[in-house]
């Protein structure tokens, strides 16, 4: 299917209308990160990165990059007025203390009951977990960013992750270039899509069934 699907930068956009003036927020490494671009002076969202950077702004242009300034992913960021800088045992207790209000991570499946898996793929003898399971656990909501399908067209959103998993049901909005779809006690239910793109559309590349909400509309920001 060649439709155009949204960029990473708008999807980003789309997840920071999503976020509430004053709340604390994890970016995930990755294009999680981009979200921090995203946010209107008006509103103020405390970004952490669980290096021990509290109050973390958008990614610095080329020429402005400190290297002594970089988030849990080594990549370079700004801070905003006021930001501060804490052991990673001071960062992790605003974690396991439930003192995130949400957490923004990329995903490489995710199941039909929220459970999330992002860290590894099984085979490519790489990676590792990192912060992403106590931060999946700690934050009071997940939202996942990341494409619907792989590059080869698997699906990512599937009835039960075969990758190793980061957190069970964890997951309580999935933002897709294709779909936003919230998790429920009752299934996955279809919120939005992508300009261009039918309901039909999405059900055909995402495995567990979707429920169209009554309020279907497309993204917009």
């Amino acid at each position: 299917m060649n439709k155009e699907r949204l960029p990473r930068d708008v999807l980003a956009m789309r997840i920071a209308k999503e976020l509430e003036d004053g709340s604390y927020v994890n970016l995930g490494i990755g294009q999680p990160t981009l979200v921090a671009n995203y946010i209107p002076p008006e509103k103020l969202v405390i970004f952490h990165s669980e290096n021990g950077v509290i109050g973390v702004g958008p990614m610095p242009e080329p020429e402005d990059e400190d290297p002594d300034l970089c988030n849990a992913g080594g990549q370079p960021v700004t801070t905003i007025a006021g930001a501060c800088f804490v052991s990673h045992a001071d960062s992790f207790a605003l974690v396991r203390g439930r003192h995130l209000d949400v957490a923004v991570l990329g995903g490489l499946q995710v199941s039909e009951t929220g459970d999330l898996a992002n860290w590894i793929r099984p085979g490519r003898g790489v990676g590792g977990i990192g912060g992403a399971a106590d931060i999946a656990r700690g934050a009071k909501r997940i939202y996942v960013m990341m494409e619907h399908t792989t590059k080869d067209g698997e699906r990512k959103i599937v009835r039960r992750c075969d990758y190793p998993l980061t957190g069970q049901g964890v997951v309580h909005t999935i933002f897709t270039d294709l779909a936003v779809i919230r998790v429920t006690p009752q299934g996955l239910v279809l919120l939005e899509v992508a300009p261009g793109w039918t309901p039909e559309e999405v059900q055909a590349l995402t495995e567990p069934h979707l429920t169209v909400s009554p309020d279907l509309r497309e993204i917009a920001l």
